[in-house]
């Protein structure tokens, strides 16, 4: 089964500004799905539809097989979304924000209050359960986000942009989070800036640029559309000048760091045998920039 399902959704302001053209996509049941895109491609939009915050012009949506046309109430239910804004009143402490969403769906106080622990703990925000939100980090209050998008169970998690402005020690733990939610059967889509953040994660990509699906893979289908990789290799050796190598650019940083960049199907070991036939030893090495923000900057561009 589809856990999303949209078929030829299209949205035209009054200004005569289109910002969906036709957007067809599914996402399956229990998958890691991104959505990327630049800014004003479609992505907000998009969620907006499917979540009642913004008006389609056409097109179908179902969620789990429910029409939201049909019986919004019921595909509402299996939503839960994490929203780029903070938009809970700072003013409230951290428990209440978290139970009183609960409430929205029906939920018991008792349920609420259990499903909440649950997931401050895992949030690691348990200990701030009785402190007013305006008290806690930017990083807190995007862990308290999370928290309340899950209160009440939905089967489909919505991200739009969940690690923005968020430290790098903090975004690795949320992703773990993720991971795990991910792995006990949560569906999840995400939306993120950080491609480096949708390579970790996802399984599979849409890229959106002026209100279209221009691609729609696994990662491993768009990852194999580079022609060529750039890799920085950290060396020891005398002299840095290297001979040439067919295929393959040479380009010395520093004394010890060279950056390398090789065509599709070059085997990194005949690079190693070069490098070590001029008395190069590689220490370490390391992509110089994300895979998947090469693709993306070669499709929108």
């Amino acid at each position: 089964m589809n856990a999303l399902s949209i078929k030829g959704l299209h949205k035209r302001y009054q200004s005569g500004l289109e910002a969906l053209k036709s957007i067809t996509l599914d996402v399956s049941e229990g998958e890691f799905f991104g959505l990327l895109g630049p800014n004003g491609a479609g992505k907000t939009t998009t969620i907006g539809i499917i979540t009642s915050l913004v008006t389609k012009t056409d097109g179908k949506i179902k969620v789990f097989g429910i029409d939201i046309d049909e019986d919004f109430s019921s595909a509402k239910r299996q939503i839960g979304v994490v929203p780029q804004e903070f938009n809970f009143s700072i003013f409230e402490r951290v428990e209440d924000i978290v139970c009183q969403q609960a409430g929205y769906y029906g939920i018991g106080r008792q349920q609420a209050q259990q499903n909440c622990e649950k997931y401050l703990r895992q949030l690691g925000l348990w200990e701030k359960r009785h402190t007013t939100a305006r008290e806690l980090s930017g990083g807190m209050k995007r862990r308290l986000m999370i928290a309340r998008g899950l209160v009440h169970e939905p089967r489909l998690l919505i991200l739009d942009e969940p690690t923005a402005g968020v430290d790098v020690e903090l975004r690795r733990g949320m992703w773990d989070f993720l991971e795990e939610l991910n792995r006990s059967g949560r569906t999840i889509i995400l939306t993120t800036h950080y491609l480096e953040e949708a390579e970790k994660l996802c399984s599979r990509i849409a890229i959106i640029a002026d209100g279209r699906i221009i691609e729609n893979a696994t990662k491993r289908d768009l990852l194999k559309k580079l022609d060529k990789e750039t890799f920085v290799l950290d060396v020891k050796g005398e002299d840095l000048q290297i001979s040439p190598m067919d295929q393959v650019s040479f380009i010395p940083l520093d004394e010890t760091t060279l950056e390398v960049t090789i065509t599709k199907g070059q085997s990194l070991n005949r690079v190693f045998e070069h490098l070590g036939s001029q008395g190069i030893e590689v220490d370490s090495m390391r992509n110089k920039t994300n895979r998947l923000e090469e693709i993306f900057m070669e499709m929108v561009e």
